[in-house]
């Protein structure tokens, strides 16, 4: 599905990312964690095709992203960046609608889609309010409804979140990982999620990468990842702080 091969990143003769392998399977839920500066968001901008690798090969259903056009690749993965702004009026609607924005000549299929995606992560409800006058965490909601609308043609697209629970409060996390949940069951999806929560990232991903100083520290299941043994050289904590997380 999302397969990495040797990448790294470097801006300004310094090296952010160093030789990263990873793949990623449909049907599953990936986190990715560290400390701060670890390259986690220039990680997933390098997946997701936002900026070249400077070294090594980033594939999505074994196309080279570097060889898709913007179209082709905007059907295979969206991605819900960590601050989303927009300088204009527009409704919580219009919002949604613009994950659609490139499917010329398909507006009434992209109405359904709208309007599942805004039922999905349950946004329906302020579909007519303006978009300022909604709250961080339905502002995070409605996004994660365009970005979903964006893809939902495709089958094994692949969904990137950095940092999606950020705005959002407990009932809405859990929502958050229940609509990934069944976007993996029934669309075979791949979401590939930056967090800091251990435990969210324990209990609801599949796998997890760890990262640290721009090098792949761990990767496996989350559940065996996650431990005292991994998390405390990490995260330079010591057994007792692990067991307050």
């Amino acid at each position: 599905m999302l397969q990495a091969e040797n990448v790294s990143f470097s801006i300004h003769k310094k090296e952010i990312l160093r030789n990263i392998s990873l793949n990623v399977a449909a049907g599953e839920i990936v986190s990715i964690l560290g400390p701060n500066g670890a390259g986690k968001s220039t990680l997933l901008k390098c997946l997701a095709g936002f900026q070249p690798a400077t070294v090594g090969n980033i594939s999505i259903n074994g196309a080279d992203i570097r060889s898709l056009s913007g179209p082709a690749l905007a059907a295979l993965r969206a991605v819900l960046t960590q601050q989303v702004s927009i300088g204009f009026p527009i409704s919580a609607r219009e919002v949604v609608a613009l994950g659609r924005a490139a499917k010329r000549g398909a507006h009434g299929n992209s109405d359904k889609i709208i309007d599942h995606a805004m039922d999905l992560t349950g946004t329906t409800e302020f579909a007519d309010r303006h978009l300022t006058t909604l709250s961080g965490g339905e502002q995070q909601r409605l996004h994660l409804a365009r970005v979903i609308a964006q893809i939902w043609d495709q089958e094994q697209a692949v969904l990137f979140l950095d940092e999606p629970t950020s705005a959002l409060d407990l009932k809405h996390q859990f929502q958050l990982f229940e609509i990934c949940r069944n976007l993996c069951e029934r669309r075979n999806f791949s979401v590939v999620a930056i967090l800091h929560d251990l435990k969210l990232a324990r209990e609801m991903t599949d796998n997890t990468v760890l990262l640290k100083s721009g090098e792949l520290f761990a990767n496996g299941n989350s559940r065996h990842t996650l431990t005292a043994d991994t998390v405390c050289p990490l995260y330079e904590i010591t057994p007792e702080q692990y067991d307050l997380i």
